[in-house]
This record gives structure tokens, sequence and C-alpha cells, in this order.
């Protein structure tokens, strides 16, 4: 096939240019002169009319002839290797200037976000495809995900894992004391709304005492554990999700593989086992201040004394409450540390990949939290818990 030239009027010689060449089992695509941007720069429409004509079996460049270059060039290279990968095609890119193969390098490295309106254009019935795919694939990482923490567990109990119990004292620091502040600002509002929403209604009944009772139970079964949850969730879990994340873009992660430790053991482990530790403690103290909260609305607004009020609660709360609500905020706790760190571990190597991995440990963490509070509120009922 005789060679085609595409190129735009330069008075200087020096017009940007494209030559495709015929091999038997190649396109050559030959670059020449100044690739600068502007309205010179060739169109790559006559490269896509010679590969739809006939699909070569690899796609060679020759970037010898460039005298200059910017991202003209490098736009050009990506619209025609964006065909090939759609079309199968494999690429060789040795002829191209190094500057402009690192740059693509770079391109690839961060995947392009879909846009809605990319979306937008596909049918209904393929993005439902679509996300369901995405949910099996998330589903299947994460159980593959909690098999190595599994693992990990056992190395721990024999003995053989390998972590640090500074690493282990300073993450306790941050998921427990560290958390104090904002966990008792949302519990005692907690308990203070409790109060408040029972209170307008035993009020119709001449039954405000029983608020106590209301708020106590309440907050000992279901919602100390699961605020203190979302809380560590939106604190704790997007910090995990970003130290690892970070860790990975530096490639620290990468230098414990070759060491031959296990990121999981150092990196993972400590951090769950700091959270299942340090959240049924947190979840006590959040009780506690719930129940202070609830004694605000009851003593102020009710006009209650205190001894009453903390008599009913005494008389409310049993151990079975309590061991109810713990229980749950263990299981919590593995959910939150589950999340933080599989979507640190699993991020991109850029700092937009860190900030979309801390927001999806969020989301991960709040939903799994959500869904696991229903179904143990199912299974205490049927057995009568």
């Amino acid at each position: 096939m005789t060679p085609a030239s595409i190129s735009a009027p330069d008075a200087a010689g020096r017009a940007p240019r494209v030559t495709l060449a015929r091999t038997p089992d190649a396109l050559t695509v030959r670059l020449g002169g100044s690739w600068r941007l502007g309205p010179g720069i060739p169109s790559p429409e006559p490269v896509y009319r010679e590969i739809d004509a006939l699909p070569p079996a690899r796609i060679a460049f020759d970037a010898r002839q460039v005298a200059d270059w910017d991202s003209g060039l490098v736009a050009f290279i990506s619209t025609v290797l964006r065909q090939a990968a759609e079309r199968g095609i494999a690429v060789e890119r040795s002829g191209l200037p190094d500057g402009v193969q690192r740059l693509l390098a770079l391109a690839e490295t961060v995947p392009e976000r879909k846009t809605r309106e990319a979306e937008s254009r596909s049918s209904w019935l393929a993005r439902v495809g679509t996300r369901a795919l995405d949910t099996a694939a998330s589903a299947r990482e994460i159980l593959r995900f909690l098999g190595e923490v599994i693992q990990a567990l056992g190395r721990l109990f024999r003995g053989r894992a390998r972590l640090r119990a500074s690493d282990l004292a300073q993450i306790m620091q941050e998921c427990g004391p560290n958390a104090l502040p904002i966990v008792s600002l949302i519990s005692f509002l907690v308990g203070l709304i409790l109060a408040f929403m029972g209170a307008v209604q035993l009020q119709k009944f001449g039954a405000q005492i029983y608020v106590a009772d209301m708020v106590a139970i309440a907050a000992a079964r279901e919602m100390a554990g699961m605020m203190t949850a979302i809380v560590m969730a939106g604190r704790t879990g997007a910090a995990f999700a970003a130290q690892l994340g970070t860790m990975k873009v530096n490639e620290e992660i990468d230098a414990l593989t070759t060491m031959g430790i296990s990121p999981i053991d150092f990196l993972v482990l400590p951090r769950m086992i700091a959270l299942v530790l340090m959240m049924p403690l947190l979840t006590i103290y959040a009780l506690v201040v719930s129940i202070v909260g609830g004694g605000f609305v009851s003593i102020v607004l009710l006009g209650l004394d205190v001894g009453p009020y903390v008599q009913h609660t005494r008389h409310a709360l049993t151990m079975h409450d309590i061991a109810s609500g713990l229980f749950k905020a263990s299981v919590f706790g593995v959910l939150v540390a589950v999340a933080g760190c599989l979507r640190g571990m699993e991020s991109g190597r850029s700092a937009a990949a860190v900030g979309l991995a801390a927001t999806s440990a969020v989301v991960t963490a709040i939903v799994m939290i959500i869904v696991a509070e229903g179904i143990l509120t199912v299974v205490y009922n049927a057995l009568g818990i």
C-alpha cells in the first residue's frame, strides 16, 4: 500500500504531519514537524479509517521526525491508543519520545471518571447491568479481604503475625480517647432528642417519668452503639482509608511486601483490633452521656427530680440490654475497620484516588452498619433477646 500523508500547510515547512505505512503485520504511524496546539494539528480520523478498513495486528509509532511537541501530540496519540484498545489491537510505543511515553503512562494510572453525561448515553438496561456487575465484584473483593483478615487472625493466635505493639497502642489512642469529644456531643444530643420526642407523647398520658425508661433502653440496645459506629465510620474509617491509600501512593505497602512482611498483618490487623476493643468502651460511655442528655430534658423541661429519674433508669436497664448493645458495637467495630482498611488497600496511586477511597470507606461502613443493625434486630427478636 502506498503511504498516505496527512499534514497541515505551514510556510516554514514545519507543519505537523502524519504518514501511514503498512507492513504485513503492522500499521506504522510516522509523525513529523512541529506538534504544537493550534488549528494546524491533523485529525486522527484518517488513522481510524485505515484501522477500520483493514485492522492490523499491531500499531507502531515513528516520531523521529518530530521537531518539537506539546500536549497536542499527547492528545493525538491518546485518541489513537483509545481506538486501538477498543478494537483489541496491540500498540508499540517505543518509537514515541520519552516524555510522551511518561505522560501517557501517568494519564493511564488515574482511571477516567465516568460522568453523568457519559452514563446517560447508555441504556437503562446497560446501566443496571453495569451496577450489578460492580456490586458483585465489590462483594467478591470484600469476601476475599475478609478471608485474608481471618488468616491473619489465625497467625496472630499462633504468635506468627508481624505487628508492633507500639502501633497498636497509638491506634487505640486515636480510636478511643481522641474520639471522646465528638462521641460526647453526638450522644448527648441523641439522648436529648429521644427524651424530648418521648416527653411530647408521654405528657398526654401523665407518664412523663417513663421518659427515663425509654431513653435508657433505646440507648443501651440501639442508639448508643449505632450512633457511635456512624461517628467512627466518618472519623476513623475515613482516616484508615486515607492512611493506607497514602501509603500505597508512596509505595510503602509495596516495600513491606518486598521485605516479606504481610501488609494485612502489619497494617490492617492493628487497626481492626484497636477498633474492636475501643467500640464497646465508647458505647458504654455513649450510653452514660445519652442518659445524661435525657435527664437534662426530663429535669429542665418536665420538672422531674433527679432521684426518680435515676431510679427509673436503674430499674429499666438490665445487663441483658447492655450486653446486647455491646455485642452490636463489637460487630460495628469490625465493619468500620474492614470498610476503611479495604478501601485504603484497594486505593489507586493518586491524590484523587485517596480522596475517593476515604469517601467510599465512609459510605461502605455506614451501609454495612445499617444492614447489620437490621439483621441483628431481627435475630434478637426471633431469639427473644
